[in-house]
């Protein structure tokens, strides 16, 4: 299974901070935005992973993440071409990214929290090997900035209409996605929507009225946080700042959910423990290889150890 992360676009709600490198190589709080959803892919047990973004800022994120063996992906982490302009939608650079195999796609600017996250992701990579998508609700209060997932009396989906001028409800449908194989010919079906874009939301619609798509919705307890606007930034640093100073641990560290998974061995891990120097994230790293930690399976911030 392959994993996608969309890192492109041209962040102009962030200008100036954009102008010089890709939203999701700046900071939430302690460590690079891409750290975020590429733990959350990599909690879901997911190895080969695509960051889509431009040609501008790969050699960035090619300095940021090697080759990928640091965070025991397999072969690499690949990158594609895309040309920087707003949207992250359905763009022809994600769709030409699809194979025939499952995909879970997950944007870059998306991060989530919750206790027991990580058994809503091992679900819904079986849905998508059984044949069935899976996207995840939020309650919101401006759904109208959002894709919005109507549901009926039930419970159940009825329809997801994106960025509605009068929202049927205040979930809101969250950058994480997960596709079964046939996804690529789906997608390939999208035609530009009303507003001119190729929505990601109309694949949704595709999967939800033929009755295979499941929507998990993220209640009390979860937190999903969009930083595409500089408010949203700040907050979202807060908040991780938050949790790591309550439990003094850091959260979404791509090498030791590695190492958890058995990805990679304790030497590679002190290996790059010894890279982030004296740094607390580096500290941390070391702690965890000499088993200084519990290891608990289903905390928040994927994997993390109390």
């Amino acid at each position: 299974m392959k994993g996608i992360i969309l890192a492109g676009g041209s962040g102009t709600r962030l200008y100036p901070l954009t102008l010089v490198t890709s939203k999701q190589l700046l900071p939430v709080y302690d460590k690079p935005m891409i750290y975020y959803p590429l733990s959350t892919l990599m909690l879901a047990g997911i190895r080969d992973i695509l960051v889509i973004s431009t040609p501008t800022d790969l050699p960035n994120f090619e300095r940021l993440l090697g080759d990928g063996s640091r965070y025991g992906v397999e072969p690499l982490l690949r990158r594609a071409a895309q040309p920087r302009r707003p949207g992250a939608g359905l763009q022809p650079s994600a769709r030409s990214s699809l194979t025939a195999s499952r995909a879970p796609w997950c944007f870059g600017d998306n991060i989530f929290y919750g206790n027991g996250l990580s058994r809503h992701l091992t679900r819904a990579v079986q849905n998508a090997e059984s044949g069935r998508a899976t996207v995840f609700g939020y309650h919101v209060d401006d759904p109208e900035r959002f894709g919005v997932v109507e549901f009926d009396a039930q419970g159940r989906a009825v329809s997801i209409e994106e960025k509605p001028e009068r929202p049927k409800s205040s979930y809101a449908v969250t950058g994480l996605y997960f596709y079964p194989g046939d996804v690529a010919a789906k997608a390939h079906e999208v035609r530009p929507s009303a507003r001119g874009e190729l929505e990601i939301t109309t694949l949704n619609q595709m999967y939800l009225e033929e009755g295979t798509l499941s929507v998990v919705t993220l209640g009390r307890g979860y937190a999903w946080l969009d930083t595409g606007t500089m408010e949203s930034l700040h907050e979202a640093a807060e908040f991780v700042r938050a949790v790591e100073h309550s439990q003094d641990l850091p959260v979404s560290v791509p090498e030791e959910i590695a190492w958890e998974n058995g990805w990679i061995t304790t030497a590679e891990l002190e290996e790059a423990a010894e890279a982030y120097c004296k740094s607390v994230y580096g500290q941390h790293l070391k702690k965890v290889a000499a088993g200084g930690l519990v290891p608990i399976q289903d905390d928040g911030f994927f994997n993390e150890i109390n």
